[in-house]
């Protein structure tokens, strides 16, 4: 029976729905009426990087750490440059709750100092009727706030009148815990602008020799064994001494990223070179080489995001060499200098075997290097048995 036709003036009757679009419908009615589900890559690496219990607990780790070089000045309890010309050495001091039986709160007890005169050497007493509550949340030490904004407030401080080192002082009578807070700034930012550096480097000049191969592939490739093939701190040590003593120390934070960048690429250019050599071949490629597209756009669009997660999970075992580098080029004297501080100009404080022996908490900046260095290997075995298709 045929339908009656609408009267004249009035619109024709149409079967388009106009419910919103939704070009993912199909694909997920295929996938139901299959009985088969489907995920993204990026979904199946994190749903395996969960179950890296050590990863998971070491990447919170590190953005905890990384958080704080945000907000170093309100955590430490002393300005950067703040010395106690009568706290010279003094060790470390401890936390207590309780003062004869009554909870008290977090304190310490205030010091005596005395001068050994056949050793010469300050000896600090404790003075246990002497209770100094800690203050939260308070105001002490002047500081501008990434150098933009004048503040004085601190997550905690000592009382008023004392004094709070509880990780002691160096020679010149500053607080440890804040060096080493504020040396994390410079210490984990450096790793990070490193990697930024040798990662342009590795993934530009093991793409050209990895996409071309030929005599482009021969010549970057012999450059990267032959770099690959110098010990990696004496070369270090060779391009940190041309840096002039008379730089800004800015200028010399950025002398020592670029170096440590422009000496840790071949790794990861060998890696994308021998990665590209399996992915030229594959039909994607060819087909946008008919269309005529340029080789970076092919090596930067359709080849560098097929293995991304793998240059993720490199990133992260790259930064802990970068920090260690840096760590050591300071702690030679060759590095960042003085008034930038990082871990590795605190440790230069423990150079002498005899200040390590009479003074031993001057080892304390070697705890964080220490702990950064695992979490970032411990992430980066996670990242990578993540990113790995094949476990």
């Amino acid at each position: 029976m045929s339908m009656p036709l609408p009267p004249p003036g009035a619109p024709l009757p149409h079967y388009v729905s106009d419910a919103p679009f939704d070009p993912d419908a199909a694909a997920r009615q295929a996938e139901e009426a299959s009985g088969v589900l489907t995920t993204s890559q990026w979904h199946m690496i994190w749903y395996k990087f969960r179950r890296h219990r050590l990863a998971v607990v070491s990447g919170v780790f590190l953005l905890l750490m990384y958080a704080s070089i945000l907000i170093t000045e309100f955590l430490a309890p002393y300005n950067l440059h703040t010395r106690n010309v009568d706290a010279i050495y003094e060790p470390p001091q401890r936390i207590h709750l309780f003062h004869e039986g009554e909870f008290v709160g977090p304190f310490v007890y205030g010091r005596s100092m005395e001068l050994n005169m056949e050793t010469l050497r300050r000896v600090y007493t404790d003075a246990p009727g002497e209770v100094q509550p800690l203050r939260f949340f308070c105001h002490g030490d002047r500081y501008r706030f990434w150098g933009l904004i004048d503040a004085d407030l601190h997550l905690v401080c000592p009382a008023e009148g004392g004094e709070m080192f509880l990780l002691g002082t160096d020679r010149l009578g500053r607080d440890q815990l804040s060096r080493i807070l504020y040396g994390a700034r410079i210490s984990l930012t450096i790793g990070l602008f490193g990697v930024a550096v040798s990662f342009i480097l590795g993934i530009v000049i093991g793409g050209l020799a990895g996409y071309h191969g030929g005599w482009i592939d021969m010549a970057l490739t012999r450059i990267t064994e032959v770099l690959q093939s110098i010990p990696s701190i004496p070369l270090w040590m060779a391009m940190a001494a041309i840096i002039p003593v008379t730089w800004n120390p800015i200028f010399v934070y950025l002398g020592i990223t670029m170096i440590l960048g422009l000496l840790d690429w071949t790794g990861l250019a060998r890696a994308v070179r021998s990665k590209l050599f399996s992915l030229r071949e594959e039909d994607y490629v060819t087909a946008a080489q008919v269309m005529g597209a340029k080789s970076g756009r092919i090596i930067s669009r359709h080849l560098v995001p097929g293995f991304m997660s793998h240059l993720i999970a490199s990133a992260t075992l790259t930064v802990p060499g970068m920090i260690l580098g840096e760590t050591a080029l300071s702690f030679l004297g060759l590095g960042l200098r003085p008034p930038i501080t990082s871990w590795g100009i605190l440790l230069t404080e423990a150079r002498n075997v005899n200040v390590i022996a009479i003074f031993p908490w001057l080892l304390f900046p070697i705890v964080p290097v220490i702990l950064v260095i695992l979490a970032f290997n411990f992430l980066g075995d996670g990242l990578r048995d993540a990113a790995d298709p094949y476990k």
